[in-house]
């Protein structure tokens, strides 16, 4: 008899995956349809998709008809995929990014069912790897980052697939097997990886790689990776692309006094300065917040709140089995000693040494070039499926009862099982009590807003912060809780449940449960959180003023946004007409308008005026309507058309 004989087989169990999808489709599926797009880059990447479904060029990005060579296109080919398969529907531009976090979930269950194939007992492969995958589910971060269209979720699901790919790919050659198969799919992931967000689809899957090798000692199998293979797919894949943009916008003279070289194109633009110049912190324009790295680090652990709770004792488990590979082996010592053939116990070991260093050198390696690089509070999103299975691998071992005859295997549960409790009693009792408090104060306190009073005057203003991508919360004020007295209310009993209920479940023995409990109350408070941006939205969306307009406008008459595109993108979207911008020629789409053929969407005060007197009607939308009617005025009537979150539609016909 062979310990091979009792590790379960890499199989999906259907009650894991069909909770997965429950999930999931609470989550994303439920939140497609509300609110509308965001201003700034929500609206901006489905803005592009869509103006590429309606000049059927694939190639080249541009908004409101300016070429945007800021991003590779995969994310805007999803949308506009979508929109060509169900309409031009805010939801259906939404729904690859839904599918993205499926396939995310879905490979993580995946991925952490191989790594912790030999844990016993047979249960325990399939626990660890449900934990891992509800956590990326229901963490704060993952669920806030897929509220508005941005590529980083996908680059967390290139990273877990090309990972996976080349440790099978390894296992295959140990086992004199062709690694062709799985290498040609590291190669295809990290085409699409490059597609989907540049360079660092290269760099974060090769550095893993390289680092992997070397730490293991086996650099020599580089040799056996068919890398000539792989590469010919991967530039078959990824090269059309960036060699069809860069023969589409060639160098051209660019303006004197710019900061830009004498010639200019895609290649410039796109190859060095958003990739090389963005590193250093020197891109033109700079038009990006950087978050301080002790605050950067501090947001991975925000970002798995609440299972952040059981990372610490995770991460120690994991540098002790990194440290100390060959002790695992102990644990089959009985088994060995029973005639069982040892074989099986060092592919133990080897997987435990395997699931620590790739799960710890994952992180580490986003991480540390995001230190040395600019960053934002979102960068390091991609490494949290490795600290998800981390946690899944602890949950799991505190969660099952070991059968074995291994005589060490009671105290790993037993330790995994105290360590499960103190992360649940010093981080989500004390957490979930403050918050259940807070919210249910907040919630009854909170004086309800009078009749007619708008959102954004309770709000206070930190436009110094607005760079970071949630820098609006920053903006509430005690005053505009009355606002948000529904999802409060909500908030506040699923704090309760997370934290002390859950914990006496755990404590009586009933982990699967207590766990289940977390993601489920988890589950409500990220629906809570989403209503509360729905409540929000008027500040940073302008979707209602876009309808105001449509419902007044004319062919031939003109919208113009008072400020930068992103003051209010969504007006493209909704309205489907192109923008004039006031005063606007910055950030996105500067760099394409030194093109010739750059439609004419920029103008200045005078032009405002000469448009504001002609005989033709014009929409502005304008943060500051008293200062602009006060300007307006002596060039025509001016009329409030609509008023939301802060931004008004001004015009000059009634």
């Amino acid at each position: 008899m062979t310990r091979s004989e009792n590790i379960p087989p890499h199989r999906w169990q259907h009650r894991s995956v069909a909770i997965l999808v429950l999930a999931w489709a609470v989550l994303q599926i439920g939140g497609l349809f509300t609110p509308g797009l965001l201003d700034d880059v929500d609206s901006v990447y489905i803005q592009i998709a869509r103006e590429m479904l309606q000049r059927h060029d694939y190639v080249t990005p541009m908004i409101d008809g300016i070429r945007f060579f800021d991003k590779p296109p995969l994310m805007y080919w999803m949308a506009a995929g979508s929109m060509h398969l169900f309409g031009i529907h805010d939801w259906a531009a939404r729904l690859p990014l839904a599918l993205g976090v499926l396939a995310l979930l879905l490979s993580v269950y995946a991925f952490g069912i191989r790594l912790f194939a030999t844990i016993s007992p047979p249960n325990a492969p399939d626990r660890a790897a449900l934990y891992a995958a509800l956590a990326m589910a229901t963490s704060i971060g993952p669920y806030l980052y897929t509220r508005f269209y941005i590529p980083d979720i996908l680059i967390a699901l290139w990273m877990t697939l090309s990972i996976h790919l080349f440790l099978i790919a390894l296992d295959r050659i140990n086992k004199l097997r062709s690694p062709l198969v799985p290498m040609l799919g590291f190669a295809a992931v990290l085409a699409l990886d490059v597609l989907t967000k540049g360079l660092i689809g290269i760099v974060f899957p090769v550095l893993f790689v390289l680092l992997y090798l070397a730490v293991t000692g086996q650099l020599n199998l580089l040799l056996k990776l068919r890398i000539p293979a792989a590469t010919l797919l991967f530039a078959v894949i990824a090269a059309p692309w960036h060699i069809l943009a860069a023969l589409r916008n060639p160098a051209i003279p660019m303006p004197i006094g710019q900061g830009l070289p004498a010639k200019a194109g895609w290649a410039w633009f796109y190859l060095y300065n958003e990739h090389i110049a963005r590193f250093l912190g020197k891109r033109i324009p700079h038009d990006y917040g950087q978050v301080p790295i002790p605050l950067f680090w501090a947001l991975l652990v925000l970002w798995l709140v609440p299972w952040a709770a059981f990372l610490p004792a995770a991460l120690r488990n994991a540098f002790r089995d990194l440290r100390a590979p060959r002790q695992s082996a102990l644990r089959f010592d009985s088994d060995i000693a029973a005639g069982y053939d040892t074989t099986s116990a060092l592919e133990a070991s080897s997987r435990t040494h395997e699931a620590a260093l790739s799960l710890l050198l994952w992180p580490a390696i986003i991480l540390g070039f995001f230190t040395l690089s600019s960053r934002q509070e979102y960068y390091h999103l991609p490494a949290l499926p490795a600290l998800a299975l981390l946690v899944g691998a602890l949950l799991a071992a505190a969660d099952c009862r070991f059968t074995s005859s291994d005589p060490t295997a009671p105290n790993l549960h037993d330790r995994a099982r105290r360590q499960a409790l103190r992360g649940s009693l010093y981080f989500l009792v004390p957490l979930g009590a403050l918050l259940f408090l807070i919210c249910g104060y907040l919630a009854v306190t909170a004086h309800t807003p009078p009749a007619g009073l708008d959102l954004n005057t309770a709000l206070s203003s930190n436009p110094a912060l607005y760079n970071l991508s949630l820098g609006h919360i920053f903006d509430l004020t005690g005053t505009a809780m009355g606002f948000f007295r529904g999802p409060l209310l909500a908030v506040s009993p699923c704090m309760l449940l997370l934290g002390p209920i859950q914990h006496l479940i755990r404590r009586r023995g009933k982990t699967f449960a207590a766990n289940l409990l977390v993601a489920a109350s988890m589950t409500g408070v990220l629906l809570a959180a989403h209503e509360g941006l729905v409540r929000f939205y008027p500040i940073l969306g302008s979707k209602d003023l876009a309808l105001s307009i449509n419902a007044e406008r004319k062919p031939g008459d003109l919208i113009l946004i008072d400020g930068e595109l992103t003051s209010g993108s969504t007006l493209l979207f909704y309205t489907g007409q192109p923008v004039i911008l006031v005063n606007g020629h910055v950030n996105g789409p500067w760099f394409g308008s030194f093109w010739p053929d750059a439609p004419h969407v920029f103008a200045n005060d005078a032009d405002l005026h000469k448009l504001w007197q002609g005989q033709g009607r014009v929409f502005l939308l304008t943060y500051h309507p008293l200062e602009r009617a006060a300007d307006l005025s002596a060039f025509g009537a001016v009329h409030n058309l609509a008023h939301s979150g802060g931004k008004t539609v001004l015009t000059n016909r009634e």
